[in-house]
């Protein structure tokens, strides 16, 4: 086995004496590379922002910004990562470094004050600057960016797009970084007058080469593994030998879990490059979606194919989250305040678990037995999730949180709706938020199904809908509050549905 290395800003750089719970950020901070910076050490403020290349979407490769606070360095074995520092040119000897087109435009645009957050800003807009996509709009954007670092709003009236500059950028690709003296709107501005990559330039030209492949990976170091498997077979036999490995792909929840909580764990095991778990498949009778495609990866290869997932994820914490968050994690977690559950349960999903002797298919209205538990053994793994066709019409997706985005459920509720001739034939709704365990309303469905759509139908299911689950009292909302959201979601869903009719 070759010892583990990371091609950073194109030089190999030996992981060891990295411990395998070492981050990415703690390991680039380490070797002189103080541009990755530190600021909340869970995914929420992007200063950790790295580029990784990654297979792409329409060119063999995408750069993709991740928090590097997050992954565990030894993730990225065999792989390419590019800091702020490696985005600037250096010229001759004794000469200073020619500053990367988005270093330059925060300088002379003011982005800057402090410069803490800076880099992974930089990182950030360098990977929707080569988004290979990305194509100048018509007129201007007029948008002024929120709390959360994404312009406030989607349209005006007059069809102004606030999230999209001139030249395409989308500003949902900094949606997870947070600075907090500059302001957003020399940020903005400095995204929305980047232009289009020069042909020579490297960074550039790299997409058009495939991204390195992924590598077996055995980093140990006193007493603790950090273990990867080169196909899905060895994996679950390994699975059957270490039943406590904590298994990661992400890692958005367990590096979480590491920073914050100190914990360790004597074997990991990264499923994250599996071949067998990165496809993504139209069938006759389904979609069926590789557990460890990132939900960007989702997102652009579906392109609105799923209306509903569609909706859900610009809502799914931030971009920088997404381009590492995986179905297979936010499901294999078990948690109740999951934004994918209500969604998938809507579109009557089920789940694929994979061991070492074989398969079987789950509902995953079956697949929650309680807080954080599930019907899935230590020994299995999410291997993919189906969604069956033909998908329901009518859709709707709300979450309600504190922010837009980058924040968690206080409440999130799916619909799935068959609307004939003005009658409910068929209705799913997903909950999240108000029980032990994402959940179904089944009574609402019932007292929807068969009835006509409209306003006393509604307004008696929305009853209804209030009093489904068992909501709590916690910091992010009360019973009460959760309860008036589930019924409010139902008639603003009619209400959508109705005003799209009419127009």
């Amino acid at each position: 086995m070759v010892a583990a290395r990371i091609t950073v800003n194109g030089k190999e750089t030996p992981l060891a004496p990295a411990a395998p719970h070492t981050t990415v950020l703690d390991f680039l901070r380490e070797r002189g590379l103080t541009g990755t910076k530190e600021g909340c050490a869970e995914g929420e403020c992007g200063a950790c922002s790295v580029l990784v290349a990654r297979p792409g979407v329409h060119k063999p490769t995408d750069w993709v910004a991740v928090n590097a606070c997050l992954v565990p360095a030894a993730a990225l074995d065999g792989q390419e990562l590019i800091t702020s520092e490696g985005l600037a040119t250096t010229g001759r000897p004794g000469t200073a470094p020619t500053l990367h087109p988005v270093q330059e435009e925060m300088a002379v645009r003011g982005g800057s004050q402090c410069g803490y957050c800076t880099p992974g800003f930089v990182c950030s807009m360098a990977a929707e600057y080569y988004r290979p996509d990305r194509r100048a709009s018509a007129g201007p954007a007029q948008g002024v960016p929120d709390s959360t670092g994404t312009a406030a709003g989607h349209h005006d009236g007059d069809g102004t797009d606030h999230e999209h500059g001139p030249n395409g950028f989308d500003l949902h690709a900094l949606s997870g970084n947070l600075c907090r003296c500059t302001g957003y709107r020399p940020i903005r501005d400095a995204a929305f007058a980047v232009g289009t990559p020069l042909a020579e330039d490297p960074l550039a030209r790299r997409r058009e080469q495939s991204p390195p492949a992924p590598v077996a990976t055995d980093h140990v170091r006193d007493d603790t593994a950090f273990l990867r498997r080169n196909t899905l077979a060895e994996t679950l036999r390994l699975l059957r030998d270490r039943p406590e490995a904590v298994v990661v792909a992400g890692s958005t929840d367990w590096g979480v879990e590491v920073n914050i909580r100190s914990r360790r764990a004597g074997c990991v095991v990264a499923v994250d490059r599996l071949p067998e778990l990165r496809e993504l498949r139209v069938e006759s009778g389904h979609i069926e979606i590789g557990a460890a495609l990132t939900l960007t990866e989702i997102e652009r290869r579906l392109d609105g194919g799923v209306p509903l997932l569609a909706e859900l994820f610009p809502q799914f914490a931030s971009r920088l989250i997404r381009n590492g968050a995986t179905l297979g994690g936010n499901l294999g977690t078990g948690s109740p305040i999951g934004d994918s559950p209500p969604v998938l349960l809507a579109l009557e999903a089920s789940l694929v678990l994979a061991d070492a002797d074989g398969e079987r298919e789950v509902p995953l209205a079956d697949y929650f037995t309680g807080y954080r538990q599930s019907v899935r053994r230590p020994d299995e793994l999410i291997r993919a999730v189906r969604v069956p066709l033909p998908l329901s019409p009518v859709t709707a997706f709300h979450k309600i949180a504190k922010r837009r985005f980058d924040d968690i459920s206080s409440v999130a509720v799916a619909f799935a709706l068959d609307i004939e001739d003005g009658i409910v034939r068929k209705a799913r709704i997903g909950l999240g938020g108000v029980a032990a365990t994402p959940i179904r309303a089944l009574a609402t469905e019932t007292a929807l199904e068969g009835r006509p759509w409209a306003v006393e139908t509604v307004e008696a299911a929305a009853e209804v809908l209030r009093a489904e689950g068992t909501p709590m009292n916690d910091h992010r909302a009360s019973a009460d509050y959760r309860s008036a959201m589930l019924g409010q979601s139902l008639l603003k869903t009619y209400a959508r549905t109705t005003e799209a009719v009419s127009s």
